[in-house]
């Protein structure tokens, strides 16, 4: 998610209730949301919530289903896959959002001039979430390949370009022949754990991956599994945007971790592992320089967004803050496909406050400007939590804006979504990257899938 540091007074939401025990509805899935940017819930559309914790809004609750079914098919546990080259960037490219390493250390720092902005007086805030110059594209890599000087042997475990094939890569990233940037660890990231599976890519615009992702799986005090997913999309306005969003992701992932096994009731544990991813993020600020932190201390600190999902064999909890998303998709598609969170967005703000209709807000230049995030410039932190009781298997789709803005509507993305999703996660979250590379790629993308309900660790793979 790209995100000017630009801050402006919004309505302010209601404050919610405080996450609780999921109640028992009595519906099943029923029709999509209408608008995938729309605060309301549909009449119809997702499964019944078992309860809601912490919503912004009034309307905003997403709607959810019923009982619980068994997966048909089993999995074997996935070993994590090793990044693979990735394109080289064009040399300007303006800053963008989303890169996650789900298994490896952060990619070296790419630090920008800090946006300066003023935050309003009131106790609510906006982050942009595009820049003027996001929208023009850097200059090709057009390039004059020189031979490299023969007289200069590179040295024997020197990396080699990855352009010209015969460069040596200094220790800045760069080709010392034909100057390409090469592509960094966290361009392209994948991992499968079990029954979850997550890819990550920079995408075709950014010069760099600014999304995280974490996922795992454990087991309840009663030995029953539980599968975990977390993705996190950095405010690429912010400084250090792709710290933010590896720190968010492996602090809300070692919470939820740590937490499920204890007995802590799966939605406490989503509540409490993104105050944990929070207090990560803050802490990224009192890393800045000294002078930084005097001239501004509050000002474009690190800062992300949040998402994450835990699954059981009976219940499906939904946690967020910002605007990356969780979708229901049932396996047999008999049932239609719904979104289980709600955007904090301006638009999100504007229709669920009445102010503006639907088309007229998402079609506002201000409509992806975020309300609410995690840093430490962030006002009043609100988690939102939702758990669900869904009646039949399905996949959770769990993903940053870089795959949603290609499928707004929960029915888009149901058909996005390849039909072998639950039997086969890893193939289904490359393919959905791939339909948003096809799509123009504009931004990092990022998405990870957990079918429900979750089996048993060292099933056989299907």
């Amino acid at each position: 998610m790209s995100a000017d540091a630009h801050r402006h007074p919004t309505p302010a939401a209601p404050a919610a209730p405080s996450p609780g025990a999921p109640a028992q509805p009595g519906a099943s899935p029923a029709g999509p949301v209408p608008h995938a940017g729309t605060p309301r819930a549909s009449a119809s559309g997702a499964p019944a919530p078992a309860s809601s914790a912490h919503q912004a809004a009034p309307g905003r609750n997403p709607a959810g289903a019923d009982p619980q079914a068994a997966v048909p098919s089993s999995y074997g546990t996935g070993v994590p896959a090793a990044p693979g080259p990735h394109p080289a960037a064009p040399a300007a490219q303006p800053a963008s959002a989303s890169d996650t390493a789900p298994n490896g250390a952060p990619a070296a720092p790419v630090q920008g001039p800090p946006v300066q902005g003023r935050p309003p007086a009131s106790g609510t805030g906006v982050r942009l979430d595009r820049r003027a110059s996001d929208e023009g594209v850097a200059g090709g890599d057009d390039y004059t390949l020189q031979a490299p000087d023969p007289r200069v042997a590179p040295e024997p475990h020197a990396a080699v370009c990855v352009a010209c094939r015969a460069g040596r890569v200094d220790d800045d990233g760069y080709c010392e022949n034909c100057g390409h940037a090469q592509p960094r660890e966290r361009d392209h990231m994948e991992q499968e754990c079990g029954p979850v599976a997550a890819v990550s890519d920079r995408g075709l615009r950014h010069h760099r991956n600014e999304d995280a992702f974490a996922v795992g799986t454990t087991t309840l005090p009663d030995g029953a599994p539980v599968s975990v997913a977390v993705v996190c999309d950095g405010v690429s306005s912010a400084t250090r945007p792709d710290e933010a969003s590896l720190a968010a992701s492996r602090a809300a992932n070692a919470s939820l971790l740590d937490a499920l096994p204890r007995g802590t009731h799966p939605q406490q544990a989503m509540h409490e592992a993104i105050l944990a991813a929070s207090e990560a993020v803050d802490a990224l600020a009192g890393e800045q320089p000294t002078e930084a932190r005097e001239h501004a201390p509050q000002q474009n600190a690190p800062a992300c967004t949040i998402v994450g999902a835990v699954v059981t064999a009976g219940l499906l909890v939904v946690g967020w803050v910002g605007d990356s998303r969780v979708y229901w998709i049932p396996v047999d598609r008999s049932a239609p496909a719904a979104r289980l969170t709600e955007d904090d967005s301006w638009a999100a703000q504007m229709v669920a406050a009445g102010l503006m209709g639907e088309a007229e807000a998402y079609a506002d230049h201000r409509a992806h400007a975020i309300t609410g995030w995690l840093g430490a410039d962030a006002y009043e932190l609100e988690p939102h939590t939702a758990a669900f009781k869904p009646d039949r298997p399905g996949v959770v789709v769990v993903c940053t804006d870089g795959l949603w803005n290609y499928a707004e509507s929960a029915d888009d993305m149901a058909e996005a979504v390849p039909a072998d999703a639950a039997a086969r996660p890893l193939h289904a979250a490359r393919v959905l990257v791939g339909h948003a590379l096809d799509g123009g790629g504009h931004d990092n993308v990022t998405v990870a899938l957990v079918p429900f309900p979750a089996v048993p660790q060292g099933a056989g793979s299907a």
